[in-house]
């Protein structure tokens, strides 16, 4: 992927903030507990562990895309789109508001959409 054009690369970093805003987000669910339960009752223990690992994965992925790294969005991706997939699927586990669940679908459109533009200029380069 060429990120290193100047509106693809203003792109990537709005993408990578919001990316960090929904990361952020879901670290401060893990760390603040609301009333006098902690979260891991709050959350159970399998879903402290999945909301840790993807609030990491997600704070990585957003560095990744500053940086202009393409591990980035494959991170991004494949956590996002895990993530999506399993509450999706009725995994009990994971918990989001419909507003959770627009902007990680938003990000996961929006690195797809970054996929298939890269491989459209990859194909022109080519001809």
């Amino acid at each position: 992927m060429d990120f290193k054009s100047p509106i693809a690369g203003r792109y990537v970093r709005i993408v990578a903030i919001i990316a960090l805003l929904v990361g952020l987000n879901d670290a401060s669910r893990l760390l603040i507990s609301s009333g006098t339960d902690s979260p891991i009752t709050t959350f159970g223990v399998t879903g402290f562990v999945y909301l840790s690992i993807f609030a990491l994965s997600r704070l990585f992925a957003s560095v990744g895309l500053w940086i202009r790294s393409s591990w980035g969005a494959v991170l991004l991706v494949g956590s996002t789109g895990l993530e999506l997939g399993m509450y999706l699927l009725g995994n009990r586990d994971i918990q989001m508001t419909a507003l959770g669940f627009a902007v990680r679908l938003v990000l996961l459109i929006s690195i797809v959409l970054i996929f298939v533009l890269g491989l459209r200029m990859r194909a022109r380069a080519q001809d």
